[in-house]
């Protein structure tokens, strides 16, 4: 593997019930880089996450993350790799500062900068009000804080500003960007907000009926799609050419 990319994706491909959900995908993710994985409902951008994650395992194909491969080393992957897929689950009745203790400890990662990782995604001030109470919006920042607070080289993140409102998304798209500035990560993230990922992303990957069509730089798009990456993506979406 290119000791430069974060994620090799080749000829990847995932089967349910007689179904091909994924077919021949691939994708390259450069390290230091923010990259958007956009595409319809449907289309397989979770499917790939948890491939990619270890927690599906791929019917054919490879997929390295890291510089290993997602079956035989998961275990390796996932001490430096920090998710966001589905709806996060946390132990109700504890408080932030609990949950992010227990993960960090099953992670066998340092416990003293729990604090500074909640001042991060805003939850700051929760105290030792239980998880239970929080909004969908705080659940998410809580997310986010627990795949940071081992300090990944990757994060994978699907749709991690679901539920934030518009002050939120800006906080947690310039926590991103500093991530990859600060600490050197790589993000791979999906969201159907396509400004957001306009704003942060490097390159963008587009995928449809489970395969990668499209994989080119944010600075391309601009140059061929100057109203943004909204007309890019609904080209691709209505069959255009994008490439002329």
């Amino acid at each position: 593997m290119n000791n430069t990319l974060a994620v090799k994706v080749e000829n990847l491909t995932k089967t349910f019930g007689g179904n091909d959900i994924i077919k021949n995908c691939n994708m390259s993710v450069q390290k230091g880089t923010i990259y958007g994985f956009l595409g319809a409902n449907g289309a397989g951008k979770t499917t790939v996450f948890k491939m990619l994650s270890g927690l599906l395992t791929p019917t054919m194909g490879e997929a390295l993350v890291l510089g290993k491969d997602t079956v035989q080393q998961r275990n390796e992957i996932l001490q430096n790799i920090g998710t966001l897929i589905d709806i996060p689950i946390f132990y109700e009745h504890l408080s932030a500062t609990k949950n992010l203790e227990i993960h960090l400890a099953y992670m066998g990662a340092d416990t003293t900068d729990i604090s500074s990782y909640l001042s991060m995604v805003g939850l700051k001030k929760t105290g030792t009000q239980p998880v239970s109470k929080f909004s969908l919006g705080m659940r998410q920042r809580l997310a986010i804080a627990r795949a940071i607070a081992h300090k990944p080289q990757l994060l994978i993140l699907d749709e991690p500003i679901n539920g934030l409102d518009p002050m939120g998304i800006r906080e947690m798209r310039e926590l991103f960007l500093d991530l990859v500035k600060s600490e050197n990560m790589t993000i791979l993230i999906s969201s159907h907000i396509l400004t957001v990922i306009e704003h942060i992303a490097d390159t963008i990957g587009v995928i449809v009926d489970g395969t990668v069509v499209r994989e080119v730089s944010m600075s391309d798009i601009k140059a061929k799609f100057p109203k943004g990456l909204e007309d890019y993506f609904m080209a691709i979406m209505m069959g255009r050419d994008v490439d002329a």
